[in-house]
């Protein structure tokens, strides 16, 4: 009955790159070409690319399964239920706090980039109140959030091609530097490479909008996993393209500063100049002011959805009277934002967003593995191919590209690892508190999360001096702190239990 109003195959792609394409190939490549892979990051955004359509294809069986709902939160709720279901969303919610401010980041680099061309006075006056800037942006999305004002991806989309069309076409003309894109795989190169990887990750993890927007979409059991491969293979002829072109215009021994901008924007302004440098940095204020937005709506939802389930305070889930939106959720994930965006620690960020991701990842394909077997004869109108063999591989290299920044001792992976950890501690208490009945049988299980809760704050306040950034010190602090007090009143809820 409500197939005239659905979407088809083109549109369905247009979602999907309209929640990949956008801030993050001018916040990630930065720091892996310079400071990690090298010309062999193009080797790295490749492997990406094949990481992330395996698990792709266990979201597109299961959003074919279970199409009027959909969602990561979902799935492992449908699979596992209780704390398993949980732990995805708040992982999700995290990933995308962290996403959202180095979108604000991201945003006020880019307005300091557009500024240097005209007037760098101003350029230099953004630099010295970046947190100002996060802050106003911040507030002014999360008013638009709350009066339903959405993005325009088709247009985001469209302006964001052209524009890297007219950079390649461009740089036909243009003498490239040779390249040797093969990874080394000797010493610490095979380290760098995943660990370059892992950075690079979150570069593609938007194309799971598409995913979100599966019962919207007419049958979704043959389009989405059309759109989905479509997608990728677009993303990354696009990416690779681009990447190749930056990578042969600025040497990696480039001398940076502060102020000095983002590859992409050095790449483009070599090659058109000064318009160059204005197109893509306006480019990069659309993405950004784009991305904080869909932040705060998939934010809003997933704690909307959490506090309907009976997760986290009912409070979540109350709408606007006039504007209809959950605006307490937005305003509680808005200041999340600010905390971490106004640290201007674009790395430490980068990181934190991918290792919430690649945790949500390895949920998704263990929920697949789960239903396969809970569910056998649930309609399935789409089977990911070579079932177990994608899942698990899903699963195996989820967990390898979170552990291997840690191996080679990134100071920002280490940090952003930390602060991970801190937080799952605080949502595994924050179940415990709401879920667990005051029951005798339950006072040892809140003597023991409380226990785990104080060691763990502990071990991030002893540990964070010697491997936590300067710039993110005072967060490890907090949520260290925050895990110490939550674990103490866990423990004093089981101590004060009424006879």
């Amino acid at each position: 009955m409500g197939d005239e109003k659905k979407q088809g195959l083109f549109r369905a792609v247009i979602s999907g790159l309209g929640g990949a394409i956008g801030f993050e190939i001018f916040a990630l490549l930065n720091y892996a070409y310079f400071d990690l892979a090298g010309p062999s990051v193009l080797s790295a955004l490749f492997f990406c690319s094949i990481i992330n359509l395996i698990t792709m294809l266990s979201y597109s069986e299961l959003s074919a399964t279970l199409p009027e709902v959909g969602g990561e939160y979902t799935y492992t709720k449908v699979a596992f239920g209780g704390i398993i279901s949980f732990m995805a969303g708040c992982l999700r919610w995290l990933a995308s706090i962290f996403g959202g401010a180095l979108a604000a980041v991201v945003f006020a680099q880019q307005l300091g980039v557009l500024f240097s061309v005209f007037a760098p006075p101003i350029q230099d006056l953004i630099l010295a109140n970046t947190s100002l800037l996060i802050i106003l942006v911040v507030v002014i999305l999360v008013i638009l959030a709350i009066r339903g004002i959405s993005e325009a991806d088709i247009i985001i989309v469209g302006g964001f091609l052209a524009i890297f069309v007219i950079f390649l076409f461009t740089s036909i003309g243009y003498s490239l530097a040779p390249q040797n894109i093969v990874p080394q795989f000797s010493g610490d190169g095979l380290t760098k490479f995943f660990a370059t990887t892992a950075y690079l990750f979150p570069m593609f993890v938007g194309m799971r909008a598409l995913i979100a927007s599966a019962p919207k979409i007419k049958n979704p059991g043959k389009n989405v996993p059309r759109a989905l491969l479509i997608t990728t293979i677009l993303l990354t002829v696009v990416y690779f393209a681009v990447t190749y072109v930056a990578v042969g215009v600025v040497p990696i021994d480039t001398p940076r500063t502060a102020s000095n901008p983002p590859l992409l924007n050095m790449a483009a302004f070599t090659i058109l100049g000064p318009i160059g440098a204005v197109l893509f940095a306006i480019a990069g204020i659309f993405a950004s002011l784009s991305s904080v937005g869909t932040a705060m709506s998939v934010q809003s939802s997933l704690l909307g959805g959490m506090s309907r389930d009976g997760y986290l305070p009912n409070a979540l889930q109350k709408l606007h009277n006039r504007f209809g939106s959950r605006y307490i959720a937005i305003i509680v994930s808005s200041l999340f934002v600010i905390v971490f965006g106004t640290t201007g620690a674009a790395v430490f960020l980068g990181y934190a967003a991918s290792f919430g991701s690649l945790l949500v990842f390895a949920l998704v394909n263990l929920s697949l593995i789960k239903l396969r077997r809970k569910m056998p004869r649930l309609d399935r109108p789409f089977k990911a191919p070579l079932y177990p063999l994608t899942p698990i591989a899903g699963i195996i290299m989820s967990v390898l590209l979170l552990a291997f920044p840690i191996v080679l001792g990134d100071v920002n992976a280490s940090g952003a690892f930390l602060s991970s950890l801190g937080m799952v501690a605080v949502v595994l208490l924050t179940y415990y508190l709401r879920m667990v009945k005051r029951e005798i049988d339950f006072d040892r299980l809140r003597v023991a999360v409380g226990g785990i809760c104080l060691g763990t704050g502990a071990t991030l306040l002893v540990m964070s001096p010697s491997i936590t950034p300067l710039s993110m010190f005072p967060i490890i602090v907090l949520v260290g702190m925050l895990t110490i007090i939550a674990g103490l009143l866990n423990i004093a809820a089981s101590a004060h239990k009424p006879d």
